[in-house]
């Protein structure tokens, strides 16, 4: 066989090879996303499927910081429906928040209490709980607890959120911190 035919056969082992190494991490990564404790979906779809995994990736974002799992679930032209003041728009605004947040709770979990899906849209309830032993804003932590809940409704297209309205039970969260007294 000429050296040219090899190299051309060792190049696409080596790109098959790659592609394969790559898809493992990826359905490794996925099956380390958060299982949600209850799930009614509308349709058994390949769309169904799809907003249900993305919405897992963007949970597990939350779960445990780790960018990469935004820049899986989030669109390059997401939109924050509900941005809260002071937080840019777009994709870094989950990160900017992400990072603040677990400035003052480094070990900040998030688990998915409800997952809703129909067409593209997914309803998600969160559970978020932690330890605020760090920083947040002008005040510290000393170690209590943090738990509280959230409502995100996501519109998924071509596999990333597109646009999400969110509620954060805030007032719960800022009693937690100190910031207002119960």
């Amino acid at each position: 066989m000429p050296t040219s035919s090899l190299s051309r056969i060792g190049r696409h082992v080596l790109i098959a090879a790659s592609l394969a190494g790559a898809l493992s991490a990826h359905a490794a990564s996925d099956a380390d996303l958060p299982v949600p404790h209850h799930v009614a979906v509308a349709s058994n779809s390949a769309q169904s499927a799809e907003v249900v995994r993305t919405a897992r990736r963007y949970a597990a974002f939350w779960n445990t910081g780790d960018e990469a799992y935004a820049k899986l679930a989030l669109s390059p032209a997401f939109i924050d429906r509900t941005l809260p003041d002071g937080r840019p728009q777009g994709p870094d605004g989950p990160l900017q928040a992400s990072k603040g947040f677990r400035a003052a709770v480094p070990d900040l979990h998030a688990e998915i209490d409800d997952l809703v899906v129909a067409g593209d849209r997914a309803s998600v309830h969160l559970h978020f709980h932690g330890h605020f032993t760090g920083q947040f804003h002008n005040l510290k932590g000393n170690g209590q607890t943090v738990d509280f809940q959230a409502f995100d409704l996501y519109r998924v297209k071509d596999g990333h959120i597109a646009e999400n309205w969110h509620l954060e039970d805030n007032l719960t969260l800022l009693k937690q911190l100190g910031a207002i007294k119960p």
